[in-house]
Parts: C-alpha cells; sequence; structure tokens
C-alpha cells in the first residue's frame, strides 16, 4: 500500500505482468488517500497486463471417470463458484445443455424440475434453478435444500424481482446437478467427496491446462465515509477477474422498481471522492463488475472495458433513507397529507457528480436479467458519454427513479438490448416517485408534486439507440423531467407513459414514431422539430389535449398521418415529405440542405460521434445494423369491438399488453370504452379495465365471454380484472 507516502508526494505504484490471487479483498480507507496535488496511483508496469483474480490456481491429478469424464481430488473446504480453464468460464453440470446460440439462458425447458426429471437425482442439494418471471420482466433464482419426502424439490428463493411472479412454465433450467453432467465442458464439484468432474471439450489437454476457481465476492473496496472518505486514488491498466456470482444475494428491493440488488461488486464503492478506474478489464466477472454504493462523489471511470459479466456493469445506487416518503413496492401508494413535500433528498447518502466516459459494456446480466449495463438509482448528476454499450438481456441503460436527477447520457450507442427478457427498451426508466399513484392529489397540483424528487432535468442528446425488441427510449411508468434532443432512433421508437414534463427535440425516429401511452392531464410534454416515419402510437388517450405542445415534426409519410390527430391538438404546423437524408444507407440521417424539415426549425447533427473514442476499444466494438429507411402506417386495429352493457370490449394487440401490464399473448378482454351513462359504469367498470375471470373461470377471448353471459342472464356474476395493472374484483348484473 501507498500509505507512508500517501498526500506527501505523488506515488505511483507499478504491478508486473501475471495474475495476483486474492485471499481476501484489497481494502483502500481513507489512510491510503492521496491529494489533488499528490494523488496515488496503481498502474500496470507499461507494456504489461496484471490480473487481479477472485479465484485460485488448481493443480490437479486428472484421473478418467467414464462417458467422457475426468475426475480429480480437490483440498477439503474448497468452495467452488465457477470454474475457468485456460482463462474460459465453463458451464456447470445443467439441464438443458448449455447452447451458445438459445436465446435465454442458453437453454431452457419445461420439464427442468418436472417429477419425472428429478426422480433421476440422488441428491440434488446444493443445486439451483433458474426462471425466468412470467411476464419476462427479469428472472429469479431458487437454491435447492434437497427433496420432500414425496420426491419433490425443496428449495428456497425467488427473491430476486421486486414484482415477483411463479417460475415461467417454458423458460427454465436447472444447473450443479451431478446427474445432469453429460456435455462437453460441464463440471460439477462433490464437495463431500472432495472431488471435481469435468468432461473436458475436444482438443482439451488436461495435462497443460490451466485451471482456477472463483471465491471472492469483492475484489477491490474503496472503504471511506463522507466524513473520512478515501481520495484521489487512482487503478489504471489493470484486469479484474474472478469474482463469484451473487444472484443469490440479490434480495434488496428498490424504490417501486421492478428491480432487487445485492451492493457488491469487484470493484465496490464506499466514501470515496475524487478517484479514477481507468483503462481497465473487467473480465467475466461473476456478480456485479462495479459498484457504487451511497455516498460517494466526483468518481471517474474512464477507457475500461466491461464483458461477460454476470449482473450489473456499473451500478451507481444510493441510500433509501435518503428518498423523502419512499415506497418500495409497486402497489404501494402514498397519501396527498402524509407525503413529505420538501423538494430533493433527506441527506447524502447516494452517489453524485459522477462520470463513466469512453467505456465498452457488452454481454453482462449472464447469470441475472433484471440487471444492465449502466444502472442508476437514488443517484443525482450521474454522467454518461461516449459508451457503446449491447448484446445485453434487457435494457442498456436504465434509470429506476426520478431521485434526484440531473443525469446525463450523451454520444452513446446502445442497441442489441432487451434480447432475454419483454416489455423494456434500449433506455428504460421509471417514476414511481413520491407522487405517482397518490391518493387525495387536490386539483391541479400532480404536475408540481412530479418535480419534488426529479429536482434537476435528465437529459439525453446525441445518442444513437436501436432496439429490436422493444421501444428505443422507453419512458415508463411516471418517468418525469427529461430533455430528450439529437437521438437517433433506430427501430423501436420512442415511448412516453404517464409521466410530466418531458420534452423531445430535434430527433430523428427511423421507421417508427412517438408511443404515447396513458398521459395525465397538464402533462406540459412537448414534442417537436423532430422527424418521424409514421403516424403516432396512442394507447388509452383519454385527455382532451395531449401535452403542452405535439407540433412542428417533419412525417416522411403521407399527410394523413399529419392529420389524423389533429382535434387532440397535434401538428397543426407540421409537414410530410421526404426528408432528403443525406445517405441513409450508410448511416447519415444528416438531411440536405433543402430539406423542409430544416424550416421547422430542425438542426443537423454529427452522426459519426456515437459510442467509444479509444482506438483500443474502437478496435473491438461493434456497431448497430442500419435499418433500411422505409415508410410504415400504423393504420388501424382490425380488432373485433362489441358492446355489451354499453361499453364497447375487445381482446388485446400489440403494445396493449404493455399497458395493461402482461405478458403477450395474456388472454382476456378489454374495456376500450365504459360511457358514464352506461350499465357497465355502473357496475363499476371503467376505461381500460382489462377483464381476466369470470366466476372464477378464465376468459378467453370475447366470443368466450358472450358465451358464457348467454348462458347467465339475469344472474350476478364476479368478474376479476386488472386496472392500472393492479387486480380487483367486480360484482356484474348480467
Amino acid at each position: 500500500m501507498a500509505r507512508p507516502f500517501a498526500g506527501h508526494e505523488p506515488v505511483t505504484v507499478w504491478l508486473h505482468a501475471g495474475v495476483y490471487y486474492l485471499l481476501e479483498p484489497i481494502r483502500f480507507t481513507a489512510a491510503d488517500s492521496g491529494t489533488e496535488k499528490y494523488p496515488v496511483v496503481y498502474a500496470a508496469a507499461p507494456g504489461e497486463t496484471p490480473v487481479i483474480s477472485g479465484g485460485q490456481k488448481l493443480k490437479l491429478d486428472w484421473k478418467p471417470l467414464r462417458d467422457g469424464i475426468f475426475q480429480a481430488q480437490t483440498t477439503p473446504g474448497l468452495v467452488m463458484d465457477q470454474l475457468f480453464v485456460n482463462g474460459a468460464r465453463q458451464p456447470m453440470a445443467r439441464y438443458p445443455n448449455y447452447d451458445p446460440n438459445a436465446p435465454i439462458y442458453n437453454g431452457t425447458a419445461a420439464d427442468a424440475i418436472s417429477p419425472e426429471r428429478v426422480a433421476r437425482w440422488s441428491d440434488p442439494t446444493g443445486g439451483y434453478i433458474h426462471a425466468m418471471h412470467e411476464s419476462l420482466w427479469g428472472d429469479m433464482h431458487w437454491r435447492i435444500l434437497g427433496k420432500n419426502a414425496d420426491g419433490s424439490l425443496k428449495y428456497e428463493g425467488g427473491w430476486q424481482n421486486n414484482r415477483s411472479s411463479g417460475m415461467h412454465q417454458q423458460f427454465r433450467f436447472v444447473e450443479n446437478i451431478r446427474e445432469e453432467l453429460d456435455a462437453p465442458g460441464e463440471w460439477f464439484h462433490d464437495a463431500k467427496a472432495n472431488t471435481l468432474l469435468f468432461i473436458p471439450p475436444a482438443g482439451l489437454d488436461l495435462k497443460t491446462a490451466t485451471i482456477e476457481v472463483v471465491g471472492l465476492r469483492n475484489l477491490v473496496e474503496f472503504a471511506g465515509t463522507e466524513a473520512q472518505p478515501v481520495r484521489f486514488v487512482t487503478l489504471r491498466g489493470i484486469t479484474f477477474r474472478h469474482a463469484a456470482r451473487t444472484f443469490m444475494e440479490n434480495r434488496e428491493p428498490l424504490l417501486r422498481t421492478d428491480w432487487t440488488i445485492y451492493r457488491g461488486g469487484a470493484l465496490l464503492f464506499n466514501g470515496a471522492k475524487d478517484c479514477t478506474i481507468s483503462d481497465c478489464d473487467f473480465d467475466q466477472l461473476g456478480g456485479n463488475s462495479i459498484f457504487v454504493n451511497n455516498y460517494n462523489r466526483r468518481l471517474t471511470i474512464r477507457d475500461c472495458l466491461i464483458r461477460e459479466g454476470g449482473a450489473n456493469g456499473i451500478a451507481f445506487v444510493g441510500d433509501p433513507k435518503a428518498v423523502r416518503s419512499a415506497l418500495f413496492n409497486y402497489d404501494q401508494a402514498n397519501n396527498f397529507a402524509d407525503i413529505d413535500r420538501t423538494p430533493g433528498p433527506k441527506n447524502n447518502n447516494y452517489p453524485a457528480d459522477c462520470i463513466v466516459d469512453d467505456c465498452l459494456i457488452t454481454r453482462t446480466g449472464r447469470f441475472e436479467k433484471q440487471t444492465a449495463p449502466m444502472e442508476i438509482d437514488m443517484a443525482e448528476r450521474i454522467t454518461v458519454r461516449h459508451c457503446s454499450i449491447y448484446d445485453v438481456p434487457r435494457a442498456g441503460i436504465n434509470i429506476g427513479d426520478g431521485c434526484w436527477g440531473g443525469h446525463v447520457i450523451e454520444f452513446c450507442d446502445v442497441f442489441d438490448t432487451v434480447k432475454e427478457t419483454g416489455d423494456h427498451g434500449s433506455f428504460n426508466s421509471w417514476g414511481r416517485d413520491r407522487y405517482w399513484n397518490l391518493r387525495g392529489v387536490p386539483a391541479g397540483e400532480l404536475p408540481k408534486l412530479a418535480l419534488l424528487d426529479v429536482v434537476q432535468p435528465n437529459i439525453l442528446r446525441n445518442n444513437r439507440w436501436r432496439c429490436d425488441h422493444g421501444w428505443d427510449i422507453d419512458l415508463d411508468d411516471g418517468s418525469s423531467h427529461y430533455l430528450i434532443y439529437n437521438n437517433l432512433l433506430l427501430n423501436g421508437g420512442l415511448k412516453f407513459r404517464e409521466g410530466f414534463q418531458r420534452t423531445a427535440t430535434n430527433n430523428i425516429i427511423v421507421n417508427n414514431s412517438l408511443h404515447l401511452h396513458v398521459w395525465f392531464e397538464n402533462s406540459g410534454d412537448v414534442f417537436a422539430r423532430n422527424i418521424v416515419m409514421t403516424e403516432y402510437r396512442p394507447i388509452y388517450m383519454t385527455i382532451p389535449k395531449w401535452g403542452a405542445e405535439i407540433d412542428y415534426n417533419l412525417f416522411t409519410g403521407l399527410e394523413a398521418d399529419r392529420l389524423k390527430y389533429a382535434a387532440e391538438g397535434c401538428d397543426a404546423h407540421s409537414l410530410a415529405g421526404d426528408p432528403l437524408f443525406v445517405n441513409a444507407a450508410a448511416g447519415d440521417f444528416r438531411v440536405q440542405p433543402s430539406s423542409p424539415v430544416l424550416s421547422l426549425g430542425f438542426v443537423n447533427f454529427p452522426m459519426d460521434q456515437f459510442g467509444v473514442l479509444s482506438p483500443r476499444l474502437k478496435a473491438l466494438a461493434s456497431t448497430p445494423v442500419i435499418p433500411t429507411f422505409i415508410t410504415i402506417h400504423a393504420g388501424t386495429t382490425s380488432a373485433t369491438q362489441t358492446v355489451w352493457l354499453g361499453a364497447t370490449i375487445r381482446e388485446l394487440i400489440g403494445e396493449e399488453y404493455s399497458v395493461v401490464g402482461v405478458r403477450a399473448g395474456s388472454q382476456g378482454i378489454l374495456l376500450v370504452n365504459v360511457p358514464v351513462n352506461t350499465a357497465a359504469f355502473a357496475d363499476g367498470l371503467r376505461t381500460g379495465d382489462f377483464i381476466t375471470r369470470l366466476n372464477g373461470r378464465e376468459v378467453k377471448g370475447v366470443d368466450d365471454f358472450l358465451k358464457v353471459i348467454v348462458n347467465s342472464a339475469g344472474q350476478k356474476a364476479e368478474l376479476e380484472l386488472l386496472r392500472n395493472q393492479q387486480p380487483m374484483v367486480r360484482e356484474v348484473n348480467f
């Protein structure tokens, strides 16, 4: 450590090439700090690559067992979380077998824990069950404790999702089961017998192979406090490898998001200021790569490569005790009379004024799907710039709440996202803050209350986004106070749902449009001087006027697209026509000087500054597929509408599954419109209700629903339904 000289002269500690296996985490305290004038630097020696490892190297005497399986004795007490052979992570014995081309979990099977499968296992204790959420909002994990007397599995877990569900019926798998050891690359460690079993892939020479196992969760800890922080310490040019998986420790709920969190990582920051991580690689780590926990200020993470991580790439997460009138579950709601109406945080115990610059983050979420390469919760003024983020199971960048804004996302390239989950975007956010679903709000107060937490606007500018399994930018439930400009959206469009003070200007939305989901009255939203290529996509827009301004946009389709929502006060000055892109096929969506959109106030922005800049990372980074520029017309729904008790009903289509809060394909009927003077309204039904059951029986669709009604004429019936994604029961008279 640099402690004898720290703060008295500049100190550089050179690390030479080699793998440094840790018995415990490296820990920096305030006593190890430098100063602005005399910083402390731990750096790779010029031209060399030191590796900090949370594992250990094993020397094993391999012997053939049977069926291609080799075995070796291990030392008593050895704990193995992962196995690396010649630097590559190997899969635990699992069912179904690991398939690099399978889109979810690298292979799933509906019968993963079927009675027939479980009967094959003599003692599955220590195994794991992994399953997606029923609505694909993330995943959950269970540790197998053994078998019950009837032969069924005994297990614990499932706490990794803050809007939990049962296991997905199809997307599930098991691992660490001895009887499932049957494919090249798989391994199983029998801790009782101190024996490691392994099926080597073809061509692997076990006699010369490097065998490493993983033990530590955290490799380096910055352990300071607000009063005594770790300051002016830099780590540069170091590779971090071999950190344990943490999916069973991921159980702390965040603020009314879908998420839970584990507060740890290969690099863990607590109470640090003015520290820097530069030119470092984070390779195949089992949990979070970098976790910035609670009070931290002015941290810089620059020129780093993060890949094949088990959970989040970089997470900034503050203390819920800093949040005023905090709630933790989606179903909870505050009362206006009870909330603290003081703007901003209660204390300083959260990350602020940190920068992530010029980083390549790819293939995170290998073990935990409710994660993101960049996760921000209960933090303030986090800047993410010139990052390339792609090939991940869920959103590329996630902001989980409105606490406390001031975040800037700029010049990033985010694509190939939402590959294993559903109902998200390349950028995903929530704003389920103290104002959201607030009860007893006086008229006109809600727009002001929405800014109590997100006191500074979040800015998304000069980015390129592409999501092929959701929206490019998804501002979900209550997301408020956003400035979105100079963004190129390549596929999924822009979604605004239930928020206030969102301004989107000077964006280009390729082959898509603005998705308006359930807006508040007097939202203050602005959508102007954008290029869109289809008509808007409204769902449940029952207010008489949409936002403060939707105008001065260019539609690349028909004049009818511009005029379709004129009754809602939209696009009186907008135009329809050819935008005259410079070279759309090559990804240059700047417009030519004669483009009609320039007369509306649109201004060209650079198309060659997205993503990483450093030559090292640029040589490694991928870029998104540029779509063919086409003109699409959303058209009208083809779903059959029926009138029942004066209400218009039909089945769900398209994005309405997301709005209702059910997985795609869910059965039931949607109440499209329930006028006030109807029998349906008198029975307590409302526009937007989604009926799922009638007298305890699943509703399979309109025809099925009406058939039951005909057979129940003159009777009372019990309807189970979802309203604002909340279950409730209503009694109606047929």
